[in-house]
Protein backbone atom coordinates (compact mmCIF):
# COMPACT_ATOMS: atom_id res chain seq x y z
CA UNK A 1 0.00 0.00 0.00
CA UNK A 2 2.84 2.37 0.93
CA UNK A 3 4.61 1.66 -2.39
CA UNK A 4 1.41 2.39 -4.33
CA UNK A 5 0.95 5.73 -2.55
CA UNK A 6 4.59 6.63 -3.19
CA UNK A 7 4.16 5.78 -6.88
CA UNK A 8 1.01 7.90 -7.12
CA UNK A 9 2.82 10.76 -5.40
CA UNK A 10 5.69 10.52 -7.90
CA UNK A 11 3.23 10.50 -10.81
CA UNK A 12 1.43 13.55 -9.41
CA UNK A 13 4.75 15.37 -8.92
CA UNK A 14 5.80 14.53 -12.48
CA UNK A 15 2.57 15.90 -13.97
CA UNK A 16 2.85 18.98 -11.78
CA UNK A 17 6.38 19.61 -13.13
CA UNK A 18 5.15 19.00 -16.69
CA UNK A 19 2.34 21.52 -16.19
CA UNK A 20 4.75 24.17 -14.91
CA UNK A 21 7.21 23.64 -17.77
CA UNK A 22 4.36 23.64 -20.30
CA UNK A 23 3.14 26.99 -18.98
CA UNK A 24 6.62 28.54 -19.29
CA UNK A 25 7.18 27.06 -22.75
CA UNK A 26 3.78 28.22 -24.04
CA UNK A 27 4.61 31.75 -22.92
CA UNK A 28 7.98 31.60 -24.71
CA UNK A 29 6.42 30.35 -27.95
CA UNK A 30 3.27 32.51 -27.94
CA UNK A 31 4.62 34.85 -30.66
CA UNK A 32 5.36 31.90 -32.93
CA UNK A 33 1.89 30.47 -32.34
CA UNK A 34 0.27 33.80 -33.19
CA UNK A 35 2.26 33.76 -36.42
CA UNK A 36 1.16 30.18 -37.17
CA UNK A 37 -2.45 31.19 -36.47
CA UNK A 38 -2.30 34.19 -38.80
CA UNK A 39 -0.62 32.26 -41.62
CA UNK A 40 -3.08 29.36 -41.57
CA UNK A 41 -6.18 31.51 -41.15
CA UNK A 42 -5.05 33.35 -44.28
CA UNK A 43 -4.61 30.08 -46.18
CA UNK A 44 -8.13 28.84 -45.41
CA UNK A 45 -9.93 32.17 -45.67
CA UNK A 46 -11.60 32.73 -49.03
CA UNK A 47 -12.09 29.08 -50.03
CA UNK A 48 -15.54 27.54 -50.51
CA UNK A 49 -17.37 27.53 -47.11
CA UNK A 50 -18.01 23.77 -47.25
CA UNK A 51 -14.25 23.12 -47.69
CA UNK A 52 -12.98 25.37 -44.88
CA UNK A 53 -13.24 22.90 -42.00
CA UNK A 54 -11.96 19.89 -44.03
CA UNK A 55 -8.91 22.00 -44.94
CA UNK A 56 -8.36 22.98 -41.31
CA UNK A 57 -8.63 19.31 -40.31
CA UNK A 58 -6.09 18.25 -42.96
CA UNK A 59 -3.60 20.94 -41.89
CA UNK A 60 -4.18 20.07 -38.20
CA UNK A 61 -3.36 16.40 -38.81
CA UNK A 62 -0.26 17.45 -40.74
CA UNK A 63 0.68 19.72 -37.85
CA UNK A 64 0.44 16.84 -35.37
CA UNK A 65 2.78 14.75 -37.52
CA UNK A 66 5.15 17.73 -37.74
CA UNK A 67 5.23 17.95 -33.94
CA UNK A 68 6.07 14.22 -33.68
CA UNK A 69 8.96 14.60 -36.16
CA UNK A 70 10.24 17.71 -34.39
CA UNK A 71 10.08 16.22 -30.89
CA UNK A 72 11.89 13.04 -32.00
CA UNK A 73 14.49 15.12 -33.83
CA UNK A 74 15.10 17.44 -30.87
CA UNK A 75 15.42 14.55 -28.39
CA UNK A 76 17.83 12.68 -30.70
CA UNK A 77 19.98 15.80 -31.20
CA UNK A 78 19.99 16.51 -27.46
CA UNK A 79 21.39 13.02 -26.91
CA UNK A 80 23.94 13.17 -29.75
CA UNK A 81 24.98 16.70 -30.75
CA UNK A 82 23.16 19.51 -28.87
CA UNK A 83 25.05 22.40 -30.60
CA UNK A 84 23.21 21.55 -33.83
CA UNK A 85 19.98 22.75 -32.20
CA UNK A 86 21.40 26.29 -31.97
CA UNK A 87 22.33 26.15 -35.66
CA UNK A 88 18.81 24.95 -36.56
CA UNK A 89 17.30 27.67 -34.38
CA UNK A 90 19.46 30.33 -36.07
CA UNK A 91 18.53 29.10 -39.57
CA UNK A 92 14.89 29.16 -38.52
CA UNK A 93 15.34 32.73 -37.29
CA UNK A 94 16.73 33.73 -40.70
CA UNK A 95 13.82 31.97 -42.41
CA UNK A 96 11.24 33.79 -40.28
CA UNK A 97 12.96 37.13 -40.94
CA UNK A 98 13.04 36.36 -44.67
CA UNK A 99 9.34 35.42 -44.70
CA UNK A 100 8.41 38.59 -42.80
CA UNK A 101 10.29 40.91 -45.18
CA UNK A 102 9.10 38.93 -48.22
CA UNK A 103 5.47 39.37 -47.13
CA UNK A 104 5.99 43.13 -46.70
CA UNK A 105 7.56 43.44 -50.16
CA UNK A 106 4.71 41.44 -51.71
CA UNK A 107 2.08 43.61 -50.00
CA UNK A 108 3.78 46.85 -51.03
CA UNK A 109 4.92 46.06 -54.57
CA UNK A 110 3.37 42.79 -55.81
CA UNK A 111 -0.02 42.66 -54.08
CA UNK A 112 -2.12 41.75 -57.13
CA UNK A 113 0.43 39.20 -58.36
CA UNK A 114 0.51 37.53 -54.91
CA UNK A 115 -3.31 37.29 -54.87
CA UNK A 116 -3.34 35.77 -58.36
CA UNK A 117 -0.79 33.14 -57.31
CA UNK A 118 -2.83 32.29 -54.21
CA UNK A 119 -6.09 31.98 -56.18
CA UNK A 120 -4.42 29.70 -58.75
CA UNK A 121 -3.42 27.11 -56.13
CA UNK A 122 -5.54 24.00 -55.69
CA UNK A 123 -6.85 22.97 -52.27
CA UNK A 124 -4.26 20.17 -52.07
CA UNK A 125 -1.45 22.62 -52.86
CA UNK A 126 -2.70 25.07 -50.23
CA UNK A 127 -2.83 22.34 -47.57
CA UNK A 128 0.63 21.08 -48.56
CA UNK A 129 2.07 24.60 -48.41
CA UNK A 130 0.43 25.28 -45.03
CA UNK A 131 1.79 22.01 -43.57
CA UNK A 132 5.27 22.86 -44.89
CA UNK A 133 5.16 26.30 -43.25
CA UNK A 134 3.82 24.69 -40.08
CA UNK A 135 6.82 22.34 -40.07
CA UNK A 136 9.24 25.29 -40.00
CA UNK A 137 7.29 26.97 -37.21
CA UNK A 138 6.92 23.66 -35.35
CA UNK A 139 10.70 23.21 -35.36
CA UNK A 140 11.07 26.66 -33.82
CA UNK A 141 8.29 26.04 -31.28
CA UNK A 142 9.73 22.70 -30.11
CA UNK A 143 13.35 23.91 -30.05
CA UNK A 144 12.40 27.01 -28.02
CA UNK A 145 10.12 24.91 -25.79
CA UNK A 146 13.00 22.50 -25.14
CA UNK A 147 14.94 25.33 -23.47
CA UNK A 148 12.11 25.60 -20.92
CA UNK A 149 12.10 21.88 -20.07
CA UNK A 150 14.23 20.21 -17.42
CA UNK A 151 14.69 16.74 -16.03
CA UNK A 152 15.31 13.32 -17.53
CA UNK A 153 14.29 12.01 -20.97
CA UNK A 154 10.82 10.97 -19.78
CA UNK A 155 10.12 14.39 -18.28
CA UNK A 156 11.30 16.22 -21.42
CA UNK A 157 9.35 13.88 -23.71
CA UNK A 158 6.11 14.34 -21.74
CA UNK A 159 6.53 18.11 -21.60
CA UNK A 160 7.29 18.48 -25.32
CA UNK A 161 4.41 16.14 -26.25
CA UNK A 162 1.95 18.21 -24.18
CA UNK A 163 3.31 21.48 -25.61
CA UNK A 164 3.13 20.18 -29.19
CA UNK A 165 -0.41 18.87 -28.77
CA UNK A 166 -1.66 22.03 -27.07
CA UNK A 167 -0.02 24.27 -29.68
CA UNK A 168 -1.75 22.45 -32.55
CA UNK A 169 -5.13 22.30 -30.79
CA UNK A 170 -5.07 25.99 -29.82
CA UNK A 171 -3.85 27.23 -33.22
CA UNK A 172 -6.17 25.18 -35.43
CA UNK A 173 -9.11 25.41 -33.04
CA UNK A 174 -8.86 29.20 -33.34
CA UNK A 175 -8.39 28.97 -37.12
CA UNK A 176 -11.60 26.90 -37.37
CA UNK A 177 -13.47 29.51 -35.31
CA UNK A 178 -12.07 32.46 -37.26
CA UNK A 179 -12.95 31.16 -40.72
CA UNK A 180 -16.54 30.51 -39.61
CA UNK A 181 -17.19 34.00 -38.22
CA UNK A 182 -18.63 35.24 -41.52
CA UNK A 183 -20.85 32.11 -41.71
CA UNK A 184 -22.11 32.92 -38.22
CA UNK A 185 -22.87 36.45 -39.42
CA UNK A 186 -24.86 35.13 -42.39
CA UNK A 187 -26.72 32.76 -40.07
CA UNK A 188 -27.67 35.66 -37.78
CA UNK A 189 -28.89 37.65 -40.79
CA UNK A 190 -31.09 34.69 -41.85
CA UNK A 191 -32.51 34.56 -38.31
CA UNK A 192 -33.48 38.22 -38.43
CA UNK A 193 -30.51 39.66 -36.48
CA UNK A 194 -29.37 41.74 -39.43
CA UNK A 195 -27.41 44.35 -37.50
CA UNK A 196 -25.27 41.85 -35.55
CA UNK A 197 -24.87 39.57 -38.56
CA UNK A 198 -23.84 42.37 -40.91
CA UNK A 199 -21.35 43.61 -38.32
CA UNK A 200 -19.65 40.18 -38.17
CA UNK A 201 -19.56 39.82 -41.97
CA UNK A 202 -18.14 43.32 -42.52
CA UNK A 203 -15.66 42.92 -39.66
CA UNK A 204 -14.13 39.70 -41.02
CA UNK A 205 -11.92 41.26 -43.76
CA UNK A 206 -10.48 43.77 -41.29
CA UNK A 207 -9.77 41.02 -38.77
CA UNK A 208 -7.98 38.92 -41.38
CA UNK A 209 -5.92 41.92 -42.44
CA UNK A 210 -5.07 42.59 -38.80
CA UNK A 211 -4.04 38.97 -38.29
CA UNK A 212 -1.79 39.23 -41.34
CA UNK A 213 -0.05 42.30 -39.88
CA UNK A 214 0.32 40.61 -36.49
CA UNK A 215 1.70 37.47 -38.12
CA UNK A 216 4.26 39.41 -40.16
CA UNK A 217 5.32 41.41 -37.11
CA UNK A 218 5.63 38.20 -35.07
CA UNK A 219 7.89 36.68 -37.74
CA UNK A 220 10.25 39.67 -37.61
CA UNK A 221 10.20 39.87 -33.80
CA UNK A 222 10.84 36.17 -33.24
CA UNK A 223 13.40 35.93 -36.05
CA UNK A 224 15.21 39.03 -34.79
CA UNK A 225 15.09 37.77 -31.20
CA UNK A 226 16.67 34.45 -32.19
CA UNK A 227 19.43 36.25 -34.11
CA UNK A 228 20.25 38.71 -31.32
CA UNK A 229 20.33 35.91 -28.73
CA UNK A 230 22.49 33.71 -30.98
CA UNK A 231 25.17 36.41 -31.20
CA UNK A 232 24.55 37.69 -27.64
CA UNK A 233 23.97 41.23 -28.93
CA UNK A 234 23.59 43.61 -25.97
CA UNK A 235 20.30 45.51 -25.66
CA UNK A 236 20.87 49.16 -26.54
CA UNK A 237 17.22 50.11 -27.10
CA UNK A 238 13.91 48.54 -25.97
CA UNK A 239 14.26 44.82 -26.70
CA UNK A 240 11.07 44.54 -28.78
CA UNK A 241 12.25 47.36 -31.05
CA UNK A 242 15.77 45.93 -31.31
CA UNK A 243 14.41 42.50 -32.25
CA UNK A 244 12.13 44.08 -34.86
CA UNK A 245 15.05 45.98 -36.40
CA UNK A 246 17.32 42.91 -36.31
CA UNK A 247 14.66 40.74 -37.93
CA UNK A 248 13.96 43.33 -40.63
CA UNK A 249 17.65 43.82 -41.45
CA UNK A 250 18.34 40.07 -41.50
CA UNK A 251 15.30 39.49 -43.70
CA UNK A 252 16.41 42.21 -46.14
CA UNK A 253 19.86 40.64 -46.39
CA UNK A 254 18.43 37.17 -47.10
CA UNK A 255 15.92 38.54 -49.63
CA UNK A 256 18.75 40.46 -51.31
CA UNK A 257 20.90 37.32 -51.50
CA UNK A 258 18.06 35.33 -53.06
CA UNK A 259 17.45 38.06 -55.64
CA UNK A 260 21.18 38.17 -56.44
CA UNK A 261 21.28 34.39 -56.91
CA UNK A 262 18.25 34.59 -59.23
CA UNK A 263 19.95 37.23 -61.39
CA UNK A 264 23.18 35.24 -61.58
CA UNK A 265 21.30 32.09 -62.64
CA UNK A 266 19.21 33.87 -65.27
CA UNK A 267 20.44 33.06 -68.80
CA UNK A 268 22.00 36.06 -70.50
CA UNK A 269 20.18 37.34 -73.56
CA UNK A 270 22.17 36.65 -76.72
Amino acid sequence: MFNLLALLDDIAATFDDVAIMTKVAMKKTSALMSDDLAVNAGVVHGVSPNRELPMVKAIFLGSLLNKVYCILGVLILMATWPPLLKIILFIGGLYLSFEGVHKIIEKLFHHSHANEKKDALTEKQKVKGAVRTDLILSIEIIVIAETATKGDLLMKSLSLAVIGLLASIIIYGLVALLVKIDDLGLHLIDKGHEKAGSLLVSFMPYMMKGLGIIGTGAMLLVGGGIITHTFHIPTWIPEILQNLIAGTLAGMVVVGLFELIKKVRQPKAS
